[in-house]
């Protein structure tokens, strides 16, 4: 069974030398931090955020603007469909081909985003994966479709019981990928998912950075920002995707005010309280995201409080 690690580049591990690492929570600043450093150092900016790799969503995912992208060049933003389930690993596999042409020897690559996820596989490496053919992975998304979420994850607790009792029920996604793995390869993903691959970022080398700001000044930077979206054309992308007539289940469909701006559009709540709702929301995922960091970075990370998150914005 051929796997699709980023090991087989043959290129060896931890190759990234001279990496930066910014990771924060949604609107606290890290964006503006990395463009300060890139300019500072003549680097890159490669974006570590699982919503902004999407396309369509380019003002509710707060994806650089045309003057950030003027002033340093910018990679792995906006280039994935929002049909497509884009995963940790898809996007190791984009860094190191990033890595394999050489442009990040020549200047300082700078990691910034808030999926912890990303930062861990860069500095530890991935499981390897099997290759899913493409009849086998639209048979299952197919039935996610059709089936949903619940009626796959009962059928997963009869093939595969171990994994399933680790997914939620309505998790259609992982429940998928479980099924597609087990199917491709006739092994648990758990087993696949013990194997580690090998780290991209030479730790040596790096410097890691996590922004913990205020958490009241942050709050006031998600409303602000939020409503600085819906007058820059938020509405307008939630217009596009819901068009698309994309599965729920899929990521992109769960970007935050997706769900609350459509439902406004569809009559379903007024727009005040969808913009709310989304606010709400935003919040809630900045303290997970706050929570995951403070919990799963080690003392390598450098912790920038309130006053730099300010100076950083």
């Amino acid at each position: 069974m051929a796997t699709s690690g980023i090991e087989n580049s043959g290129k060896g591990e931890g190759r990234i030398k001279n990496a930066i690492l910014i990771a924060g929570p949604t609107a606290s600043g890290k964006s503006a931090l990395a463009l300060k450093l890139a300019e500072r150092h003549g680097g890159v900016i490669i974006n570590a955020d699982s919503m902004q790799v999407y396309g369509v969503l380019d003002v509710l995912t707060a994806r650089p603007g045309a003057d950030d992208l003027a002033r340093v060049r910018h990679f792995l933003y906006g280039h994935v469909s929002p049909a497509t389930a884009y995963s940790t690993g898809t996007w190791l596999r984009d860094v190191a081909v990033l890595a394999d042409s050489g442009l990040l020897a020549e200047h300082p690559p700078i990691f910034v985003g808030g999926t912890g996820l990303y930062f861990r596989a860069l500095v530890e490496g991935i499981s390897n994966m099997p290759d899913i053919p493409k009849d086998i992975r639209d048979r299952w998304r197919w039935r996610l479709n059709e089936e949903g979420a619940p009626r796959l994850h009962r059928l997963l607790l009869k093939v595969d019981p171990e994994v399933a009792m680790r997914l939620r029920a309505g998790d259609g996604q992982r429940i998928v990928r479980a099924l597609e793995v087990l199917q491709a390869s006739g092994r648990s993903i758990m087993k696949w998912q013990a194997d580690k691959g090998h780290p991209l970022v030479d730790a040596e080398t790096a410097r890691f950075n996590v922004i913990e700001p205020d958490r009241g000044m942050l709050i006031k930077r998600i409303d602000a920002r939020f409503d600085r979206m819906i007058e820059a054309g938020a509405l307008e992308e939630v217009k596009a995707i819901s068009a698309m007539r994309l599965s729920p289940d899929l990521p992109a469909m769960k970007a935050i005010g997706v769900r609350e701006l459509a439902a406004a559009m569809a009559g379903e709540m007024s727009f005040d309280e969808a913009i709310e709702r989304a606010k709400i929301a935003t919040r809630q995922y900045s303290k997970r995201q706050s929570t995951w960091f403070r919990n799963q970075f080690g003392p390598e990370w450098e912790r920038i409080g309130g006053e730099a998150g300010r100076s950083a914005g």
